[in-house]
């Protein structure tokens, strides 16, 4: 009994891990929406988020694959540098966007598009077979329409508001008048699920480059390594275009600090070198004055002799 219960919840191990991310992966989405909401720059908090994502994926990388025989080729460090665009500085910004123009919700439910974009490029690249005349292909015929029909109503239908039960709790608090907020959610409904879709689109082509990558190249933290280190210069590189005033402005204060820094620093030495010429020259007086006694103590004792 005991023997068939481990071996139950290994089978499930995968599935436990997949439902864990996807919480981790909700609560992640929650808190963009309400960092959006208070006006944080998201563009700047997703370069933050792949150079960390870099400074913990190098180490394991290094730690875990060292022993790799695999030689980083050009071809790798390219498809590392596709890697890192379409997934981490495209897809996350349009992820971003639409997040800021719809919902949490929404923008959630327009993510499940993803295995159907991948789906639909793969087939456009002969990667995968369609087989319409199977009853498997055209279950996945009918399933990519049905799939594209639910992001088409979920971009065009707003219905009723349905409150399953009622609640206090109201993280994003919202200001300013009912009716205009309600034409800016429809003015930006369409906006915000284009931006969905190009995610979508984005994620599709990260994961066909990281399928070809991973028959060269099938060394995991190594790959999230390259990865994390092209999306966080590419997304810096983006950050620092789409928000310059606020990136010169840092930047300004950063360079004002180590010139500070600099300054005392050479004020220091200034100060002990001066110190120590210092005490040199007092050192030399004492010598000076040391060896003028004794010059005249000698002259003294010739003229004694000289006398007597």
């Amino acid at each position: 009994m005991g023997k068939n219960f481990c071996d139950l919840l290994r089978g499930l191990k995968p599935v436990i891990l997949l439902l864990v991310v996807q919480a981790a992966l909700a609560g992640v989405i929650v808190f963009y929406k309400l960092a959006v909401i208070d006006g944080m720059s998201m563009r700047v908090l997703i370069a933050y988020r792949f150079i960390f994502a870099a400074a913990c994926a190098i180490p394991l990388a290094f730690i875990l694959e060292r022993e790799s025989k695999a030689k980083l080729t050009w071809k790798v460090v390219f498809q590392g540098f596709l890697l890192g665009l379409f997934g981490g500085a495209l897809a996350p910004n349009f992820f971003i966007a639409s997040l800021s123009l719809t919902s949490a919700t929404f923008t959630t439910a327009m993510s499940n598009l993803v295995p159907i974009a991948t789906f639909i490029l793969a087939v456009i690249l002969r990667m995968e077979r369609l087989g319409i005349r199977t009853l498997e292909g055209q279950a996945k015929f009918v399933g990519t329409f049905l799939s594209i029909g639910g992001a088409m109503i979920l971009t065009f239908y707003k219905g009723q508001e349905i409150n399953l039960w009622s609640t206090n709790i109201n993280l994003a608090k919202h200001g300013g008048d009912h009716v205009s907020r309600k034409h800016a959610v429809v003015g930006n409904q369409v906006l915000g699920s284009l931006l969905a879709l190009a995610n979508c689109v984005s994620f599709a082509i990260w994961y066909i480059i990281l399928a070809k990558m991973g028959e060269n190249y099938p060394f995991m933290y190594s790959t999230t390594a390259l990865m994390c280190i092209t999306a966080s210069i590419q997304a810096t590189i983006y950050s620092i275009i789409a928000e310059r005033n606020c990136i010169l402005g840092s930047v300004m204060i950063i360079i004002g600090v180590y010139v500070v820094l600099w300054g005392k620093t050479k004020e220091k030495k200034t100060s002990a070198q001066l110190a120590a010429l210092a005490e040199r020259s007092k050192e030399s007086e004492a010598v000076d004055v040391v060896i003028q006694d004794t010059d005249t103590n000698q002259s003294c004792d010739t003229g004694k002799a000289i006398s007597s």
